[in-house]
């Protein structure tokens, strides 16, 4: 059967811990969210791009701009489990179709047919193209993956640093685990030195899940691992799920403090 639609969901919220409406702040003019909307808007594949936010202001806003909305509750922890409480909206707009008229046969068919892109409303400089290469591998990939996530090569002089998230990769490209830390370790040599004896990847902060696996979310069992890294990816690895990889370029910018969002606005 396979995937058949795919549908870009943009979580945001205004009550960012580390740098309060981030995703208002100007960036070449624009803010940063509308960026971020229409960089995704610009893919090829996706049938449509919607935020799915709390927060009254960010609806009308988004409205403005020409962009759906989904509200979700204020009480959610981490982007994906604020579209997963969506999850059956989110699939029925990449249908156009309405989620309340499907049968429970029809509901399972369409979440394993649709792939649900999660893009933080935090990467202004979001390559359009990374978009429509996830929807395009799901749209290739037989059996479908349960999430799909991009990863980069990374330069030897970010590996320790504990703000970039890094991916252990198997050798079919399946992620085994995500740190902050440098992983691999490389016994018996310094750690400035461990880059000339193993790849070390960076992970792109975008994830493409199927549907009926994000709709699962809220099943998932507590995960110690994502407590202790605070990555959200932790919780499916924990919970069994196999995450298939995909290599891009570079990194994009998420802007999560104050000195990022001085490089961002650098950038324009």
């Amino acid at each position: 059967m396979g995937v058949q639609r795919s549908v870009v969901a943009v979580p945001a919220r205004l009550e960012s811990s580390r740098l309060p409406n981030k995703v208002l702040a100007d960036i070449g003019g624009m803010p940063m969210l509308q960026r971020v909307l229409e960089r995704c808007s610009q893919a090829h594949g996706p049938t449509a791009v919607v935020l799915c936010t709390d927060s009254d202001r960010l609806k009308e806003m988004a409205e403005g701009w020409g962009f759906p909305v989904l509200m979700t509750s204020a009480s959610c922890s981490s982007g994906s489990e604020r579209i997963a409480s969506v999850a059956d909206h989110l699939v029925a707009m990449a249908w156009d179709e309405q989620a309340d008229r499907w049968d429970q046969q029809q509901q399972q068919q369409r979440l394993a047919m649709t792939a649900v892109i999660n893009v933080q409303g935090d990467q202004p400089f979001l390559d359009s193209d990374v978009v429509t290469q996830m929807a395009t591998e799901f749209g290739r990939l037989n059996p479908v993956p349960a999430v799909i996530t991009p990863v980069y090569r990374l330069m030897a002089e970010k590996i320790h640093n504990p703000n970039v998230v890094k991916t252990l990769l198997a050798q079919d490209g399946r992620a085994l685990y995500f740190s902050r830390s440098a992983i691999p370790h490389v016994r018996d040599v310094e750690p400035l030195d461990w880059h000339r004896h193993a790849t070390y990847w960076g992970h792109v902060g975008m994830y493409g899940f199927r549907g009926d696996v994000l709709a699962g979310w809220a099943d998932l069992p507590p995960s110690p691992l994502e407590d202790v890294e605070r990555l959200e990816q932790l919780r499916l690895i924990e919970a069994g799920h196999t995450i298939t990889t995909f290599t891009v370029a570079g990194s994009s910018l998420s802007v999560d403090t104050k000195e990022q969002l001085e490089e961002a606005r650098k950038l324009c």
